[in-house]
């Protein structure tokens, strides 16, 4: 599992743009940026939905102004399920990762199995703060484990990360 002061996995992310499939890799998403990760179990899920995504997105700002650069949510979801879950939540400033095939999720030592609802292998509820590719700090739900009975949601709160954003302040990336 890749925990605080590693690099994160080095993949490359399939994403649907204008009609056309569009690959980035890791370096382009994360060098030279601080960033804010999260990750969870699926879009259009209840939590997901309610809660984490549109919660980072209502303190995108906040984020920024403590010299966040920008904000990942990244899934085990193809690109188009993910392009509609953005336009289904309104998301103008989080921008949404989708890691189909788990490269990045399984990398990270994150991917659980929950064949118990039917979704296979998807993320465990996790949360990052990356500095140039470096995990500087990570957030993990307690209780990680193949078709967890439970999927709790406390410690990767938009406002759990926040708070540790306003204590750990870098200067802004220079442009």
């Amino acid at each position: 599992m890749r925990t605080e002061g590693y690099q994160i996995p080095q993949v490359e992310f399939i994403f649907r743009e204008s009609g056309e499939f569009v690959t980035r890799t890791s370096a382009e998403l994360f060098n030279n940026k601080r960033v804010v990760i999260f990750s969870l179990p699926g879009a259009f899920t209840p939590t997901c939905s309610a809660y984490q995504l549109p919660g980072f997105e209502e303190i995108y700002n906040d984020f920024k102004l403590l010299g966040i650069d920008e904000i990942y949510c990244i899934s085990v979801n193809d690109a188009f399920t993910m392009n509609a879950w953005a336009q289904d939540q309104n998301i103008q400033n989080v921008q949404l990762i989708p890691d189909g095939n788990a490269y990045f999720t399984r990398s990270m030592g994150q991917l659980v199995a929950k064949t118990n609802l039917g979704f296979g292998e998807r993320s465990w509820r996790y949360a990052a703060v990356v500095d140039n590719g470096i995990i500087e700090k990570l957030f993990e739900e307690p209780g990680k484990q193949d078709n967890a009975p439970e999927d709790p949601y406390n410690e990767t709160t938009p406002g759990k990360v926040l708070e540790y954003v306003k204590f750990a302040v870098k200067e802004p990336t220079p442009v």
